[in-house]
Order: structure tokens, then C-alpha cells, then sequence
């Protein structure tokens, strides 16, 4: 198999850290390479070399036998490389055609645009590689899936033979998964080459020819599926053993303490974004809410943390009313919240770890003395708290900035999990975060359900919903869509209701419909 594609010696540095070191990688013409690594372990950043938006300290790239430099995207398009993004780089208002042709538009005698012209070509591209689109809808009214298929289509148009899908699945349906998988598939049996870029491991297994794992910046290792498993990945991508097995004893569901009653909550742009929504939630449970991002999730984790107004509608905790509590007083009920983006809502980045501990606390006793800090009792709850959640730090008096991903969510967790608590809402708990990370916090949030709190777990990865949840709420476009047992539901099932399929154009995932309630 020719080598299409070869990366010697890439090294990369930013102040104080080595995000490359002397990294090696060799893509074959249609193989699908899959780059695994942590959050932050440079994989992003190696790809960002090869498509131009970064610069090397040092190594050199290879296509096709003959060395390139890029200096930009432009130069990588010119070489046969293109790059579809985790966040897709379309213009909502555009249509299929526009956003294809935008940079290289095609022009008609008179100097009119060639719109015609490109269609055609879209509408070719899509038959041979199996890519469905319709070159004239509107980017804004496609679904996610298909919106990353125009992307796939722009990088095609443009000729590229190497492809680099950073994340591609991070943002799908299981059932979109599926068909991206197949589309990967049917560009590689027709000469193209892919790098795939992930720390999902179940799928490195389920479509790479190749996997190589990064840790720290280089290079660990390269193997196959046929000679790895889910184990020996993450052991490769953290460095030890991880426990992906999870001990999950039958929920012991007690009383009621969270109610949801109608609620209408709206978004920055004061549209509907949770669209009367009800649901309860009792002690010594994990309700999952799984859905695509961006169909109401974020606004009601807010809203039932008093960081949103309610519009309409009512929220009741352990019986008292909290549509229009503030934050404190939602905390001094007993509420824990993980925030979705740890930087921006759940840590004061500059402040030293210690202070980030009890940012919901250092009011009280022992931390207050009047208007002033207990310092000795500051020092000591730091100190104790770094210990017993296993944050890795020199010391606690560091600046959160200071720390990585994975040890910044356990300041959040050891802050809102170290206090007594009767409702935990954790929104996104392990994002960006490696497998044991994940391992860590999945048994913490299991932990305080088996003590008799409840949870509202809400997670884009179904996969952890479905592990970690007790019942399952799927939400579409604001709506809570159906309410399933996980005991009984599947991975399908589920990505259906994500989908927006209704639940009564489906068969249950089990033989009696009892385990489902619908909206």
C-alpha cells in the first residue's frame, strides 16, 4: 500500500509546553488512520500543522514522496489536504451550492456567478461517494448530519485526496454515526485517505485500519484493531490500567425532589428553546437527558440552577418553589452543579485552587470570620479536599489556569460533591475529558446517587447516559419527546428519539410499553 502522506519529526512548542515532540505518522492511500489521545494530548494541534494553521519549531511533511511546506490552508488545499472541523466553518443563510463554490467561484460570460455549474458537480459528488445532498436547500434547514456532509462536499470539490474529520462524531446521532462511517468507508475504497481524530474508542475499533495514540505530545504507539481492544487503548492513552467497567447496583428510589411542571424557558434571542417541558426527579436516581446539543438542554440546566429566567411554568425543590430562586439559595437548598463549560461558569481561573474549593461555601462557617477569611481553616479544607479527590497539583495555592482539564472538573467535583446534597445536576460532567477522567467522575456521580441524592445527568455522549442513567428523557427541538427506562432502552432506540422520530412511529425496546412514557 503506497504512502500517501508522511510526518517526520513534528515538533511544536507554545510558552511552557510542548504540545508536539518529534512526532512521527505515516498515512496509506485509503486507509483510515485514526489519531486517539486525550484532551490536550496535541492531536489537534499536529493536524493544525498539516492543514496550515500552525506553524512547526521543527520536522518536516511529506506528500506523495515530495516534501511541501505550509505556511496556510490554501497551501494544504493545493497539496490535497483538506479538513473538516468539529465545528462545521458554513453559512447558515447560504445554500448547499454557495457555501461549496464560496473561494472558488466559478463565473458565467458577463461575470455572472455559475451557480448551475456547481450544482451539477455537487449533485456528482454525491452520487459517487454516497453523500445525499441537495445542492440548493438552505444550510440552515439541513440536519447536523447533512450539514457535515456539505463539508465533506467543499474539501471534494476543492480535489482534496487526504482527509483530516477532527471530532466528526461529536455532534451526531448514533444513526448519523452510522452513515458517516459509510461515507469514510466509500471515500477510502475510492483512493482517499483519512485521518480520523478521537478519543472514542469504540469507534477507532469500529472503522480505523490504523490507530495511533498520542500521550503528552508523542507518539505511544501505533497498532490495529485486530490487535487492541477498548483496554489496551486506554491504558495506552493514560499510561495505566483503566476500569471501564462500571459497578452499577439497582437504583433505591425514594422520595420526590425535583418537580418540572410546564416549563417554557427561551435563549439569549428570546426564542423558545425549552418548549413546556415536565418531568420529576426522586431521591437515589440518575435521570439522564440525552439529546443532540442545542435543543434546549444547556437553557434548562440554567434555569433550574437560577442562572436562567423561567418564562412560564413552574420548578418546585424538596417542595419549595425555585422558578425565580437565585443561585445561592437554589445551593443552600442543596443543589451541586457541574456546568457544562468549567472554565466560564465553574472555576475563577486566576484564583488559587484552595479558593476555587469553596466558592459556594466561603461565606459560611468555619471559612468566614465576620467579613474576613478563616485562613487557617481555608488552608485546611484545600488541603484536604486536593487529597481526598486526588487533584493533581504542587499545591493548592496554584491558580486554577494552572491546572489540566481532567483536574479542574475534579476541583468542581470536589467542591459540590464534599458538602451535603440532595440534588446533583451535572451538564456535560466529562467533556474533553480522557478515559480516566471519565473512570474517576462516572463513580463519583454513581457514589452520590447510592447515598440517596438525586441526579440529573445531562450528556451528549449516549453512551454515558446510557451507563450511568436510571431513566432516560430524550429531548427534540425543546421538547422532552419520551421518558425510558434504561434498563430497557438501546443505543438505537434512543438515537431515533434524538432524531426527532416520533416514539409511536417506533417499536419499544421492549415488549411492553410500560417502560415508556411520552409527551
Amino acid at each position: 500500500m503506497a504512502t500517501i502522506l508522511e510526518l517526520r519529526g513534528i515538533t511544536k512548542r507554545f510558552p511552557g509546553v510542548l504540545a508536539n515532540d518529534h512526532i512521527n505518522l505515516t498515512l496509506n492511500q485509503g486507509e483510515i488512520h485514526a489519531l486517539l489521545g486525550e484532551n490536550g494530548a496535541g492531536k489537534t494541534t499536529l493536524m493544525n500543522i498539516l492543514y496550515g494553521l500552525y506553524q512547526p519549531d521543527e520536522g518536516e511533511i511529506y506528500v506523495r514522496g515530495s516534501q511541501i511546506t505550509v505556511h496556510s490552508p490554501i497551501d494544504a488545499i493545493k497539496a490535497g489536504i483538506g479538513m473538516v472541523h468539529q465545528h462545521f466553518m458554513l453559512i447558515p443563510v447560504f445554500t448547499v451550492t454557495e457555501n461549496v463554490m464560496l473561494g472558488e467561484e466559478p463565473l458565467r460570460p458577463g461575470g455572472f456567478l455559475d451557480r448551475a455549474q456547481v450544482a451539477k458537480t455537487i449533485t456528482d459528488i454525491s452520487a459517487q461517494y454516497s453523500l445525499e445532498v441537495d445542492p440548493s436547500a438552505l444550510v440552515r434547514d439541513l440536519p447536523v448530519g447533512v450539514q457535515q456532509r456539505v463539508e465533506i462536499i467543499k474539501l471534494l470539490y476543492r480535489k482534496a485526496d487526504i482527509l483530516i474529520f477532527d471530532e466528526p462524531t461529536a455532534v451526531l446521532t448514533p444513526q448519523e454515526v452510522n452513515e458517516l462511517f459509510k461515507i469514510m468507508h466509500s471515500l477510502t475504497d475510492q483512493g482517499k485517505s483519512i485521518i480520523f481524530i478521537t478519543h472514542k474508542l469504540r469507534e477507532v475499533l469500529d472503522v480505523a485500519d490504523r490507530i495511533t495514540v498520542i500521550r503528552r505530545g508523542a507518539v505511544i504507539g501505533t497498532t490495529t484493531p485486530a490487535e487492541a481492544n477498548q483496554n489496551t487503548l486506554a491504558a495506552m492513552m493514560v499510561g495505566r490500567e483503566v476500569d471501564l467497567e462500571l459497578d452499577k447496583s439497582t437504583p433505591k428510589v425514594g422520595e420526590s425532589v425535583l418537580e418540572v411542571k410546564d416549563v417554557v424557558i427561551t435563549d439569549d434571542l428570546r426564542e423558545i428553546a425549552v418548549d413546556h417541558v415536565s418531568f420529576d426527579l426522586c431521591s437515589g436516581e440518575i435521570l439522564g437527558i440525552a439529546g443532540v446539543q442545542g435543543n434546549g438542554q444547556t437553557e434548562l440546566v440554567e434555569a433550574l440552577t437560577g442562572l436562567r429566567e423561567v418564562a412560564s411554568g413552574n420548578i418546585s425543590l424538596l417542595n419549595t418553589d425555585i422558578t425565580h430562586a437565585k443561585p445561592r439559595k437554589i445551593t443552600e437548598l442543596g443543589t451541586a452543579h457541574i456546568p457544562e463549560d468549567r472554565q466560564r461558569d465553574g472555576l475563577v481561573l486566576p484564583f488559587p485552587i484552595l479558593d476555587n474549593l469553596i466558592l459556594n461555601t466561603y461565606y459560611l462557617h468555619p471559612f468566614s470570620k465576620g467579613v474576613m477569611l478563616n485562613q487557617a481553616a481555608r488552608f485546611k479544607e484545600g488541603e484536604h479536599l486536593v487529597k481526598e479527590f486526588d487533584i493533581r497539583t504542587p499545591s493548592a495555592l496554584l491558580p486554577a489556569s494552572s491546572l489540566s482539564g481532567g483536574n479542574q472538573q475534579k476541583v468542581i467535583i470536589a467542591r459540590e460533591l464534599s458538602r451535603p446534597i440532595r440534588l446533583l445536576v451535572a451538564s456535560q460532567p466529562t467533556r474533553g475529558l480522557d478515559v480516566g477522567s471519565i473512570e474517576y467522575i462516572h463513580k463519583q456521580i454513581l457514589a452520590k446517587r447510592d447515598t440517596g441524592t438525586a441526579v440529573l445527568l445531562v450528556s451528549t455522549e449516549l453512551d454515558e447516559i446510557l451507563e450511568l442513567s436510571d431513566r432516560i428523557a430524550v429531548m427534540y427541538r425543546g421538547k422532552i419527546v419520551a421518558v425510558v427506562s434504561a434498563e430497557n432502552a438501546t443505543k438505537e432506540y434512543i438515537g431515533l428519539l434524538m432524531a426527532g422520530v416520533h416514539p409511536d412511529q417506533l417499536e419499544p425496546p421492549t415488549q411492553t410499553r410500560k417502560a415508556i412514557t411520552t409527551f
